[in-house]
């Protein structure tokens, strides 16, 4: 054997190593997305064991969970001194992120209402497949009028054939958004042609749903753009990871720190506005009312506080593998409304209706999953 055959043979063998190692790490973001989709997907059910208290005592005592202890909580068990990087950080870039944090919060919170009239199945569906289109495009489109090194602009997409594929998966999951839409509005005539009540949503109210859903999924879309607004946070984390462990990949962790920020600025929205709710609708006295199971409560507002947060924690540890593209907000959201409308048909949101009906939304679920599917393997060949 000639040394040039060696040469080929060797060149051979790493290509292949390098190849299996791509596709492992696709996989795991993936999962690691997956496992987000899961705990935001889950993250309202225990509430439902909340007895005895109005919704903005819940939702904020949760929120206190999601937005302000958890979050550096997990930044400090994985990120040696965050909060240095915090404050070495521009101020015009903190405040930035701070400001999308904000918006987001607006959305955060219509999110609660959206559930709250909708259900857990449709409200979900709704709001995040909003949220993925405008979260997915419209950083990509920026980054088509302000060109920036290592980020995907719409352009750059349309023009490979893994961004024609990620697109692909985009406008499928918009179809498989329509059709479960086109299922809850089949789902409300059922109802009302039945003389029932949702049995599993005694709130259940389309209008004011739809319209705080739709407000949602857009606002909601800016958490993907605080995080691309802190992403300075995120690379002073990740170089300093790659300093101390070289060789080993990106740092799974390094969106812990740019969180802390973005869920200040959720927090401050959606105290105000949960305050305002329990002044004006006099239930403070929620909080200490002896009357209502009160540890059950707190407990259970933790346990979804703590749940919703891991949503993100675990779509860091998909993007450090996929990267912070259109491609991974896709994944993350698709999943969540995968998850989500599992739950609703878990729960029943979907009984009392016509067979057409129960099929329209199995067969949205489908599609989604469809989605999935082709935003993975768009990935996988990039």
């Amino acid at each position: 054997m000639t040394v040039h055959d060696g040469s080929q043979l060797s060149f051979l063998y790493f290509s292949r190593t390098k190849f299996k190692t791509l596709n492992m790490q696709i996989l795991l973001g993936v999962i690691f997305h997956f496992i987000g989709g899961f705990a935001s997907g889950s993250f309202y059910i225990p509430f439902k064991k909340v007895k005895g208290w109005a919704w903005e005592t819940y939702w904020i005592v949760g929120g206190l969970f999601s937005w302000l202890i958890v979050p550096p909580l997990a930044a400090y068990l994985t990120i040696p001194g965050f909060m240095d990087i915090i404050v070495q950080t521009d101020g015009k870039i903190l405040l930035l992120t701070y400001f999308f944090g904000l918006l987001w919060g607006i959305g955060g919170l219509t999110y609660g209402l959206g559930v709250r009239y909708l259900g857990i199945s449709l409200g979900s569906t709704i709001i995040l497949g909003l949220c993925s289109v405008f979260g997915a495009l419209i950083p990509s489109l920026y980054y088509d009028f302000n060109p920036t090194a290592g980020k995907d602009s719409l352009s750059d997409m349309a023009a490979s054939q893994w961004g024609q594929m990620v697109l692909l998966g985009l406008l499928v999951c918009v179809v498989g958004i329509v059709v479960c839409g086109l299922a809850g509005s089949m789902k409300e005539k059922d109802l009302v042609a039945s003389g029932k009540a949702d049995p599993s949503n005694k709130e259940y109210k389309l209008g004011i749903g739809l319209i705080v859903s739709i407000v949602s999924g857009i606002l909601s879309a800016c958490f993907a753009f605080g995080i691309d607004a802190g992403k300075d946070m995120a690379h002073h984390a990740n170089e300093a990871w790659k300093a101390l462990n070289p060789g080993q990949g990106e740092f799974l962790f390094q969106n812990n720190v740019t969180y802390v920020v973005i869920l200040w600025g959720g927090l401050t929205t959606n105290l105000f506005w949960c305050m305002l709710l329990n002044s004006r609708n006099k239930t403070f006295g929620d909080y200490s009312d002896k009357k209502a199971p009160l540890l059950k409560n707190y407990i259970f507002s933790a346990l979804a506080g703590t749940t919703w947060f891991l949503q993100f924690f675990f779509y860091g540890m998909g993007e450090s593998k996929l990267g912070n593209g259109a491609s991974g907000w896709i994944l993350h959201m698709a999943c969540i409304i995968l998850v989500a409308n599992g739950w609703g048909l878990f729960f029943k949101e979907w009984s009392g209706v016509k067979k057409k009906t129960f099929g329209t939304v199995v067969a949205g679920i489908v599609i989604l999953i469809l989605s999935i599917l082709i935003v993975g393997y768009g990935n996988s060949i990039k």
